[in-house]
């Protein structure tokens, strides 16, 4: 069995769903700190040709506060302006009509905490391309916080029965493939493929990579985005 572990990013870039659809099961490390400016409540979006964010304003979020815990400001402060900024960014868009009711669907989770709408955002997406990953979080599975950094790694992975640990690139300095192999398991790495596709019309021969999973929704079909998540894995 093939395991990924991140934590929640609402409608993260591409690259985070060619990881999980590279492994069986993926687990949600929502029980760690919260990230301050990082990716758990935002991410980016195309307007004509710049590049704006796309936010959902939390209730005094720190870095001493775990992800699981940190609240979402209430709905009505914000969800209207950032509808209204993806509509005005993607109305013209091929997919607009079908990716905008995906949105309003993920948004209309009833959840006051950001982990919770970062990782339904990921799932339903999965759904929608019809991927048959798994999901679980930290924080209702493995009573393990008192590891940290690689042993807690190690022992989701014990505990899920994992036989492969598949990583992004980045995950290449955290994590010994030697301590990984005493355990016995494999550590693998995916290496994303951000492939250019037409943007808009505005953007002529610009392309922006790694934008929101948003953004590659809008202008792919589902078929063609099935086709993106393909992946070259690395050892």
């Amino acid at each position: 069995m093939k395991l990924a572990i991140m934590q929640p990013y609402v409608f993260p870039y591409i690259g985070y769903f060619q990881l999980a659809a590279a492994v069986d099961r993926f687990v949600f490390y929502d029980d760690v700190n919260y990230i301050k400016n990082g990716w758990i409540n935002r991410n980016r979006m195309l307007i004509g040709d710049q590049v704006h964010y796309l936010t959902v304003p939390l209730v005094r979020a720190s870095s001493s506060l775990k992800i699981c815990d940190v609240q979402i400001q209430p709905r009505e402060q914000w969800l209207r302006k950032l509808l209204e900024s993806i509509r005005h960014a993607y109305a013209k868009a091929p997919h607009y009509t079908s990716v905008s009711e995906l949105i309003g669907s993920i948004f209309a989770t009833p959840t006051g905490r950001i982990s919770v709408l970062a990782s339904h955002s990921v799932t339903e997406i999965c759904r929608y391309l019809d991927m048959d990953t798994t999901f679980v979080p930290t924080s209702s599975d493995y009573a393990n916080t008192h590891l940290k950094g690689e042993e807690r790694v190690l022992d989701i992975c014990r505990q899920e029965g994992a036989r492969t640990y598949v990583n992004l690139p980045g995950g290449r300095d955290l994590y010994s493939p030697a301590r990984f192999a005493t355990a016995g398991l494999e550590i693998s790495f995916i290496e994303p493929e951000l492939r250019p596709y037409p943007q808009s019309a505005q953007s002529g021969s610009n392309f922006h990579p790694a934008l929101s999973i948003l953004d590659v929704l809008m202008y792919n079909s589902r078929d063609e985005v099935k086709d993106m998540l393909g992946v070259r894995v690395t050892t």
